[in-house]
């Protein structure tokens, strides 16, 4: 006789505390929401209302009310694919190989790692530059050295991703409440500085140029999609059969934070500028913030400026770091006989010293290989999972979705505006 209550078996047993569990929000789901905030709340959000705000009120508009689809059907969509292997421990490396065959799958994976890697060269940089400012600037000390002050922040941060999965969902959780509040708060704080904006018919031509070019723009400032792999096997672990559905209701909950709170910023921003004001920060190269600070006078914002620039920096090299981790070692022990443990330490230990050497050097390279890292992620964020709807039969009964062709047609669209950009 089964031992578990009335003679259940603990397969079918398990498919009822999933289905029980579905309805509840826990802690674990609250914590994962967090992460990919963190994620997707990088450096980027500082230039993502000069950006945008730039082409005036009516790309501002139609480009808000699109990105709560955009972010939520892509990122469903990739997650949708991670889970949708046989093998219920594959990562997105043993995916991609499972479903486009070993050449494909190992190519791909490939170009995987290296849409995130260079971000996190640039986030090394960024952060080593933003707490020497603060030290020089705000704390009125002498520059340190630069080599140990690098080194420093970049191993304590991998020391967080060693840590395991608890640790990193608790520093996450530590990182973006304080993020949230002080988005939310200056987002606030602007508001008696809001100014009618200029509302005039617009031009169809330049308005779908506009569109078209800003597609990129807001894909990157909302994207996860390097901890998504990560994120889809946590929920399958903790979740079983109901992995799906929970992931699925954990991006949506984050999606909807991040529009808030990042929309809600970038209005303020905007309505508190002017497009020729908003033209000039851009030509200074500078973060909104630094650029409210100059206009505004006021050392309140110039102190939370570099402080939200570490928060922001700090979640966002977590995030990114877990799927460069997890891509490489996915990619090493399907081209080697190495141990599993030993091909990780090896992919932390370069990792490590390659983002300490970019930090130190700081070069100024760094905005081009980023443009060379989007186009991949759009292609792996949006129109690689599509490919997989007509292909993986697991997937197939997506095809008639309209989310399907809108994600396509978005990644279409973003590819296409950063290759004319990288050309022009």
């Amino acid at each position: 006789m089964s031992n578990t209550p009335e003679g259940l078996s603990a397969e079918a047993l398990a498919t009822d505390m999933t289905q029980s569990s579905r309805g509840r929000w826990t802690q674990h789901d609250t914590n994962w929401v967090l992460s990919l905030f963190g994620t997707a709340v990088g450096a980027g959000i500082l230039f993502l209302p000069i950006n945008i705000g730039i082409g005036g009120f009516w790309p501002l508009a139609i480009m808000a009310l699109l990105a709560f689809p955009m972010t939520y059907l892509a990122h469903r969509g990739l997650a949708r694919f991670v889970l949708s292997s046989k093998n219920k421990d594959s990562d997105f490396t043993d995916v991609v190989e499972e479903h486009f065959g070993a050449t494909a799958g190992r190519l791909i994976s490939l170009l995987y790692f290296f849409s995130i890697f260079p971000i996190l060269l640039i986030y090394g940089v960024g952060l080593t530059n933003t707490v020497d400012s603060f030290m020089v600037n705000q704390l009125e000390m002498a520059s340190p050295s630069r080599v140990l002050l690098s080194a420093l922040l970049v191993a304590g941060m991998i020391a967080i991703m060693l840590g395991g999965e608890k640790l990193l969902l608790r520093a996450f959780a530590l990182l973006v409440y304080p993020l949230v509040g002080i988005l939310l708060m200056l987002s606030l704080y602007l508001i008696p500085h809001w100014q009618a904006p200029v509302v005039t018919t617009p031009d169809i031509a330049g308005l779908s140029e506009t569109l078209w070019l800003s597609v990129p723009i807001i894909v990157f400032s909302f994207s996860h999609a390097a901890a998504i792999s990560s994120f889809a096997n946590a929920q399958r672990r903790h979740y079983a059969n109901g992995a799906s559905h929970k992931s699925e209701a954990i991006l949506r909950n984050t999606s909807l934070m991040l529009i808030v709170f990042v929309l809600l910023f970038v209005f303020s921003c905007v309505l508190s500028l002017s497009p020729e004001q908003m033209r000039e920060a851009k030509a200074a190269n500078v973060s909104v913030l630094s650029y409210l600070a100059n206009v505004y006078d006021n050392p309140f914002i110039a102190m939370l400026g570099p402080l939200v620039a570490f928060i922001a920096i700090t979640s966002s090299f977590l995030g990114h770091f877990l799927g460069a981790r997890e891509s490489f070692n996915g990619l090493l022990s399907k081209q080697s006989s190495l141990s599993v443990g030993l091909i990780d330490k090896l992919g932390v230990g370069l990792m490590f010293i390659a983002i300490w050497v970019c930090a130190v050097m700081n070069p100024s390279i760094l905005d081009m290989m980023g443009a060379i890292s989007g186009p991949i992620i759009a292609m792996i964020l949006f129109i690689m999972p599509t490919i997989a709807i007509f292909k993986v039969p697991a997937l197939k009964q997506y095809r008639n979705h309209l989310g399907t062709y809108f994600i396509l047609l978005v990644g279409i669209l973003a590819v296409s505006a950063l290759l004319y950009n990288m050309a022009g």
